[in-house]
């Protein structure tokens, strides 16, 4: 098994960036869903409500900083787009802590399950894509390990799936026959939750390993976030 895509999404519930390497800490991708959006109430407002947000994309500078559709993140220009998606009071905000993402720092995609979706993976978001992974092993992989060179991530279980996946990644029409086909078809669980146990740096090609047993067991007791940015 291999890396064969790598995603980040600086902007919480844009569209992201692929990438050939990147380095991951305790919180996944370093710079992933740095940025969200919130509305004049400070609620978190994402793509399951205002999906013209995934027509945009997020990206990070060279100098680490957010970006959209290549313009600073909290540029006037970008504001201004916000709130015609979002209304009056809606913003961009930038936030690090643990809570910015839904359930845990990373997910993980193989294309034995993305083949048997039969849809743009995009659809479902992921963060690192393994190929060589047969049918739907993935879920098998709950409870163990996958080690890709000096990084070690754990897998806790199955992504519940949302309705973004209805929405087509280029143009945006929504088919809710997509969403519903992930629960008549995989009972609604589509990719897998992750955390991270040792960090480092990952690159496309790279060599995947799945490990059970005694070793794995000790680390994969991590929490459940509740994940403010939904």
């Amino acid at each position: 098994m291999k890396i064969t895509e790598i995603w980040r999404y600086p902007v919480k519930t844009m569209a992201g960036e692929k990438l050939q390497r990147v380095r991951i800490g305790p919180l996944g991708i370093e710079g992933d869903r740095v940025v969200h959006v919130e509305d004049a109430l400070g609620q978190v407002i994402t793509s399951r409500t205002h999906p013209r947000f995934l027509g945009h994309k997020g990206t990070l500078g060279s100098d680490g900083e957010p970006l959209v559709d290549n313009r600073p993140w909290d540029s006037p220009a970008v504001a201004v787009e916000v709130v015609n998606i979002a209304g009056p009071g809606a913003k961009l905000v930038r936030y690090d802590g643990v809570e910015r993402f839904d359930v845990l720092p990373l997910l993980v995609a193989t294309d034995g399950a993305i083949a048997a979706f039969g849809h743009d993976h995009r659809r479902l978001r992921p963060n690192i894509v393994i190929g060589g992974v047969e049918g739907l092993a993935e879920r098998e992989w709950p409870g163990g390990c996958l080690r890709i060179g000096e990084v070690l991530i754990g897998v806790q279980d199955l992504r519940l799936r949302c309705i973004m996946t209805a929405y087509d990644p280029d143009t945006l029409v929504q088919d809710k026959e997509i969403t519903r086909s992930i629960y008549r078809r995989f009972d609604g669980k589509l990719a897998l939750n992750c955390f991270v146990i040792e960090g480092g740096e990952i690159t496309v090609g790279d060599e995947v390993q799945l490990v059970r047993g005694r070793a794995c067991a000790e680390s994969v007791a991590a929490p459940t976030n509740s994940g403010i940015l939904g």
